[in-house]
């Protein structure tokens, strides 16, 4: 979708150490963060996203976006399906 491979390869890799935004950084550690400790999650995270112009719809899009991400996958392996085909065996043909 981006045309850049390196750049996609990064952040599947680890976004933290890739050419990013100060807005998509700040979105993409708010959504590490409810993903991974979501006990943590305090108005500070929204307000950050604030500070760098997201709105109150933005905000919610992310972390419904973040939630429904989280429960799929939840479902996905507490019934032990498999990854389809394109997953499992890579992303070679992706553009």
């Amino acid at each position: 979708m981006t045309g850049d491979r390196d750049w996609t390869a990064q952040i599947e890799l680890d976004y933290r150490g890739a050419d990013l935004t100060p807005a998509d950084r700040q979105m993409l550690d708010y959504a590490a963060k409810l993903t991974r400790e979501p006990w943590q999650m305090t108005e500070g995270d929204v307000i950050a996203l604030r500070e760098l112009d997201f709105s109150d719809r933005a905000v919610l899009d992310i972390a419904q976006v973040t939630a429904y991400y989280a429960y799929v996958n939840r479902i996905a392996d507490g019934l032990g399906l498999s990854l389809e085909a394109y997953w499992a065996e890579g992303k070679e043909d992706y553009e």
